[in-house]
């Protein structure tokens, strides 16, 4: 009778997994032993550990090498994972062991991220060389769940969604506007509904980005969906490509005027959802560690005069709860 296995105890040492990664790219323990400078022996042995720990067998050995079982299909790729996070952790403690005090965790929304930021930014860590910036684009929704699960010190988001429990203040005024080839458009001032849209090619950002998900939600809201006729990675890009006459978009209005020329024409969109509020974003009343707190003290102090004096919904004093 085989004698029951012991409980997984899932300790697992990460010069095992690479190890294992080893193993498995190089198709048999020698090899892999070798390329990792461990004897055979060694390297068995540890294998066989890493087994118990994780209550599996990872490897099926054979005079042909060894193949991977469904256990250590899925091993290896969180071993990989692990991996990654393991260089990243290296390259982050190697900045502070050269002098870098921190890095500040920065999500924003894509009007944020392409017409607000980058000229701020700049300014701040030119200022500040000991501060590193680690900056992401998400959809508001998603960036207000990375503040609330602390995945970011910072966050800038649209006013169109609940802030409940965060710190924020009015940080920039933001419209959407609509922008069409000149050829065939009305020479018209008058906002443009969104729905007069949809029956039109358009042109965007990636799925993933803030706003490719805002106009995705809101055609929904009409039972519609989006005829996509190509998606580009830049704001620059969406303009030049409406202005060849291959479709329509929806921009920031900062983006439109910076970007605007005399073969597309900028209409302002007539729903309410377009016209909104950016809001820097914090956990708490101030975020934690130095450089977190000196970047939002910064940006705090650059917020638009005309939006500092709007009333801030979601303050502390005032949370909220749109």
């Amino acid at each position: 009778m085989t004698a029951p296995r012991a409980a997984p105890t899932y300790r697992v040492d990460p010069f095992d997994l690479r190890l294992f990664a080893a193993v498995v790219e190089h198709g048999s323990i020698t090899a892999g032993a070798r390329h990792i400078h461990l004897s055979l022996a060694a390297a068995s042995t540890r294998l066989q550990q890493l087994e118990h720990a994780l209550g599996a067998t990872l490897l099926r050995r054979s005079k042909q090498g060894v193949r991977t079982t469904d256990a250590g299909r899925t091993l290896l790729l969180h071993a990989a994972r692990l991996q990654r996070g393991m260089e990243a952790l290296h390259a982050d403690m190697a900045a502070h062991a050269h002098g870098v005090r921190s890095t500040v965790r920065v999500i924003c929304n894509t009007a944020a991220m392409t017409e607000h930021l980058p000229g701020l930014l700049g300014r701040f860590l030119v200022e500040h060389p000991d501060i590193d910036v680690d900056l992401r684009e998400l959809s508001s929704l998603d960036a207000l769940v990375s503040m609330r699960q602390e995945q970011a010190d910072i966050g800038i988001v649209s006013d169109h969604v609940g802030t409940e429990g965060l710190a924020i203040r009015v940080f920039r005024e933001d419209r959407l506007v609509a922008v069409l080839p000149r050829q065939g458009a009305r020479a018209t001032r008058r906002p443009l509904p969104f729905v007069d849209l949809l029956d039109r090619p358009f042109v965007g950002l990636p799925v993933e980005s803030g706003l490719s998900r805002l106009l995705h939600d809101q055609a929904l809201q009409h039972g519609r969906g989006l005829h996509h006729r190509v998606r580009v990675r830049g704001l620059d890009a969406v303009m030049q490509l409406v202005g060849e006459g291959v479709g329509v978009a929806v921009v920031p209005q900062a983006t439109a005027m910076r970007l605007a020329n005399e073969r597309v024409v900028v209409r302002p969109l007539g729903d309410a959802w377009a016209t909104r509020r950016l809001l820097l974003c914090t956990a708490g009343d101030a975020p934690p560690g130095a450089g977190a707190a000196a970047l939002h003290a910064f940006l705090a102090w650059h917020c638009e005069a005309s939006a500092t004096s709007l009333p801030c919904p979601g303050s502390p004093a005032q949370e909220t709860t749109s």
